[in-house]
């Protein structure tokens, strides 16, 4: 019975998938991943089978729940391999697919969980934000790595912004969710195009995270509109030039000696070392920092795909570790003019 339910939903699931975008992808990524390609395709086009982390909030800590996640088989992410890992975060992971049920939004309440795709946390991670530091979430909805971030540490000032309203109003409300009144106290959200953040903040930050919009390879394998689809994929060769902007708005509002954390959840080249190889081309201000040390520790939670950057990481999914696309690459401002 299961077998034939499980045949019956992966029928439902696999009639879903937009061939436009498959198609698209399959000559982008075949050429850029290699024989890797193969599996990947075979886990983003296989919902049953990714997994979703679970971070606990340690504003309103779930100790209950905690111990039905030990009890569930769950382990730790990253403890006791990263050096620098926060103990305040407390993230919990299956070797298995599914998930536990998301919590509803209720006013007054803080929820105790947010679930996530475990390789969205190696942005955060790599930013390495320390207690009273002025951080700047440049496109932060929905909210997730704000959340995350506020697990690592108590910033000075944390400063999220989301051009999108309908996105803004997801933020605010995650938001809300989660934090403790006097830390919202130390939140701003604003609605600002993120390209005039540079302008209208310059130098005003310890820490930027740049999370920044791209073709989000799982979401758009399942474009229910196949027109909507094929327009996504003509205005996708637009996306580097936005990112870029992006980041240069962020070099400008970050201080001198502070650290860049740029994003993607897209496999694409293109969106992700081509970005950051045309930002330290064009700014002799703009240092790499090696991060492969991360790949080496948590290779055991994630598979990595060769980017040639020290500076810059790809999780791809894999079959027992369905975790990304996430690309995450670091950059420090050195004291020096940089081009523009």
């Amino acid at each position: 019975m299961l077998t034939q339910l499980k045949a019956k939903s992966e029928g439902k699931l696999a009639k879903q998938i937009c061939k436009v975008v498959l198609d698209h992808f399959e000559k982008q990524y075949s050429k850029e991943l290699g024989d890797a390609w193969n599996t990947v395709r075979e886990i983003l086009t296989s919902p049953w089978c990714w997994q979703y982390a679970v971070l606990l909030n340690r504003f309103s800590y779930p100790f209950e729940l905690e111990k039905d996640l030990h009890l569930k088989g769950y382990h730790t992410l990253f403890q006791g391999s990263l050096p620098n890992y926060p103990k305040s975060m407390k993230c919990y992971l299956s070797r298995t697919p599914g998930r536990i049920p998301s919590e509803r939004h209720q006013i007054g309440n803080l929820k105790k969980y947010y679930l996530l795709n475990a390789a969205s946390l190696l942005p955060v991670l790599a930013l390495e934000l320390r207690d009273g530091e002025k951080v700047l979430d440049l496109c932060a909805a929905p909210g997730g790595k704000s959340i995350a971030l506020l697990q690592c540490a108590c910033p000075g000032y944390l400063h999220c912004n989301e051009y999108d309203s309908l996105r803004l109003k997801w933020l605010r409300q995650t938001l809300e969710s989660f934090i403790p009144q006097p830390l919202i106290n130390v939140i701003k959200v604003s609605e600002l195009d993120g390209r005039e953040m540079g302008d209208a903040q310059p130098e005003m930050f310890d820490k930027v995270l740049v999370d920044a919009p791209c073709s989000n390879d799982r979401s758009w394998l399942f474009s229910s509109d196949s027109q909507k689809a094929s327009c996504r994929i003509s205005q996708r060769r637009n996306l580097p030039l936005l990112q870029i902007e992006l980041l240069r708005s962020a070099i400008k509002a970050l201080r001198p000696g502070g650290i860049l954390v740029y994003s993607t959840c897209t496999l694409s080249k293109a969106e992700n070392q081509d970005v950051i190889s045309e930002i330290l081309n064009s700014h002799s201000n703009i240092m790499p920092m090696d991060i492969k040390g991360i790949a080496r520790t948590c290779s055991h939670n994630f598979t990595f795909a060769p980017t040639g950057q020290e500076c810059g990481l790809l999780v791809i999914p894999d079959k027992g570790k369905a975790w990304g696309p996430m690309y995450v690459a670091k950059l420090k401002k050195s004291w020096s003019t940089g081009k523009w």
